[in-house]
């Protein structure tokens, strides 16, 4: 008879949770309130409220911050807001 030798799994670190980055829109001087609103609700997918407040800070402060995802998620949130007309940037967090 012969003794098996036992199968050790390799251990592995657990997977870094991924770096959360800025989608910032930008105030100007060609979209409306309808329009920025109705895009956030559709785009982003805000309530109504939240698409209210998120533009009246972008036409008083300038820019704002609409959302906060991962690197590949912000990228499609930028062209997709960008497809519609508004001047987006995202940034890490």
């Amino acid at each position: 008879m012969t003794a098996e030798t036992p199968v050790v799994e390799p251990t592995r670190a657990p997977p870094k949770p991924l770096r959360p980055w800025k989608v910032i829109v930008h105030n100007d001087d060609v979209n409306t309130y309808e329009h920025v609103i109705r895009t956030f609700i559709e785009v982003v997918r805000m309530d109504s409220e939240d698409a209210l407040l998120k533009t009246i800070e972008v036409d008083k402060q300038g820019l704002s911050v609409v959302a906060m995802a991962h690197r590949e998620r912000a990228e499609l949130l930028q062209e997709q807001l960008q497809s519609r007309a508004l001047t987006v940037t995202i940034e890490p967090d």
